[in-house]
Parts: structure tokens; C-alpha cells; sequence
């Protein structure tokens, strides 16, 4: 007998893909691609070469640091993340995160970075 997921589940089985998101949240050097699917918040962000969250995201978050927290699978790029309390991590391509709220991030080279984020998708860059 397997466990039961069914809490908040939905009755009938639902695909949706990010080439038709639900919402598109476009800043400066970037946008995310955002799909609810029952009850989770799912986004693809791409970040461009040059994309720093204190430049480009800050104006529409208006927090001194991303106050997000993100769990997330990095597809491609590289991006460094400095937090408040001063630890410093790179993350890359095929590696799983974990990124408390309470941070800056940035691309770093020339490769954009496209990241699946579980858990910062709903409010991150919202107007």
C-alpha cells in the first residue's frame, strides 16, 4: 500500500509546461516563468549575463536583500550567492539548492542561468 498524497491534491491528473506558464514576471536582465499547480508555486527563472538581484530585482522587491526563500534545481549557468551574515556559495549546472532568505545573488561568466525554483516562485518580482 502506498502513502497518501492527497491532501490539497487535485482529482484528475494535470500537466502543465513552461512553454505556457501561468505568468511571466519580466526585470531588468531577467524574468521568471510562473505555474501553479495544485497548490505549489513552481518558477523557471532566467537570468542574463550581468543580472545581479541588488540591481535587478531590488527595485520591484524593495527589501534590502531577496527575502525569498528558495529551493531550487540549477539547469545551466553559474550564480553566486552572498548572504546577509557574510557566507558565500557558487552554485552550477545539475546541482540542487537550498537559499534562506536573507541574501544577494548574481550570475557569474557569460552563460544566462535558468533555475527551477519549488519554493520563491510565488511573490518574487510580483508588481
Amino acid at each position: 500500500m502506498s502513502p497518501s498524497i492527497d491532501a490539497g491534491a487535485s482529482k484528475a491528473l494535470t500537466i502543465k509546461r513552461f512553454t505556457q506558464p501561468d505568468e511571466v514576471r519580466s526585470f531588468e536582465k531577467g524574468k521568471i516563468e510562473v505555474i501553479t499547480l495544485d497548490g505549489v508555486t513552481f518558477g523557471k527563472a532566467t537570468f542574463q549575463p550581468g543580472w545581479k538581484w541588488s540591481t535587478c530585482v531590488k527595485p520591484v522587491a524593495k527589501t534590502e536583500s531577496c527575502e525569498a526563500a528558495h529551493l531550487g534545481y540549477q539547469i545551466s549557468g553559474r550564480m553566486h550567492i552572498a548572504m546577509n551574515d557574510g557566507t558565500q556559495k557558487e552554485v552550477g549546472p545539475g546541482e540542487l539548492c537550498s537559499i534562506p532568505p536573507g541574501h544577494d545573488a548574481w550570475v557569474v561568466g557569460h552563460e544566462p542561468v535558468v533555475l527551477l525554483d519549488i519554493t520563491g516562485a510565488a511573490n518574487y518580482a510580483k508588481r
